[in-house]
């Protein structure tokens, strides 16, 4: 039978990692890495685990990649802290990996929780992220933010959701708004972008017709509106960072979690 070590980037994730490590305890090996947690994330993670590793924070990419290199098994499943495996998605993933002619890597479709609703439309689902593969044929990309995993080979999918508790209230959302704006920013920044006056009004403009509108965002109610609106205030919250980066030469520190 194959074997399956599932991946997990952690800080301060104590009200989230004990329901995501329950959700993963049929796999054959689970791989924590903690970038300078304060709360009890690796004291609950070391009762499912002693594959606790410590790495200096450097952005997502960097972090997930490393985790895969500490992984021992033939398969990689990479899960993240408000993450939870489906029972439906955890007998698919043991079918699929002990079948006969298996891919390299899946895609899997994943369903978020939104201030206390499951969201259908807009755009957030299926939502579609590829995080089973072979430890041999996919890497991480080393980016800050919004890293993905690229596979050498041949990609199948799964039809069992990842259920996500990606934001319990605007609080949260808006925490989480500010810290990957920042990244985002210096990732453009980096690329050598500079922020228009077509970013900052037309762009979030742009997104909220898209998701509201097109992707039929008003289908999931008040959550379809505040989620359209707040992904407008996402975009342009990026590029006025970006545009203050410039205006100042740029990140004057390492942008953090």
């Amino acid at each position: 039978m194959s074997r399956i070590s599932c991946i997990i980037i952690t800080r301060d994730e104590a009200k989230n990692i004990r329901r995501c490590l329950e959700s993963v305890r049929w796999v054959d090996e689970i791989v924590v890495v903690d970038s300078g947690s304060a709360d009890d994330t690796k004291k609950i993670a070391s009762e499912f685990t002693d594959r606790i590793f410590d790495f200096e924070w450097e952005g997502f990419g960097p972090t997930k990649e490393f985790a895969r290199t500490q992984a021992r098994e033939e398969w990689i499943l990479s899960v993240d802290a408000d993450e939870v495996v489906s029972e439906e998605l955890m007998e698919e993933i043991k079918r699929t990996v002990d079948s006969p002619d298996p891919a390299d890597g899946y895609l899997i479709p994943r369903r978020s929780n939104f201030l206390g609703r499951w969201m259908g439309h807009g755009g957030w689902y299926p939502d579609s992220v590829l995080r089973l593969f072979k430890k041999d044929r996919g890497r991480f990309t080393l980016s800050r933010v919004h890293e993905e995993v690229q596979v050498c080979g041949k990609i199948g999918r799964l039809n069992s959701d990842l259920l996500h508790y990606t934001d319990p209230d605007f609080h949260h959302y808006l925490a989480k708004l500010n810290r990957y704006t920042s990244l985002d920013a210096v990732g453009l920044f980096d690329a050598g972008k500079k922020s228009t006056l077509w970013d900052i009004t037309l762009r979030p403009t742009a997104v909220f017709l898209k998701m509201y509108l097109v992707r039929a965002g008003f289908l999931d109610g008040i959550h379809g509106l505040i989620l359209a609106l707040a992904s407008a205030f996402h975009v342009f919250s990026k590029y006025v960072k970006l545009w203050h980066l410039g205006k100042s030469g740029g990140p004057k520190r390492r942008t953090g979690t």
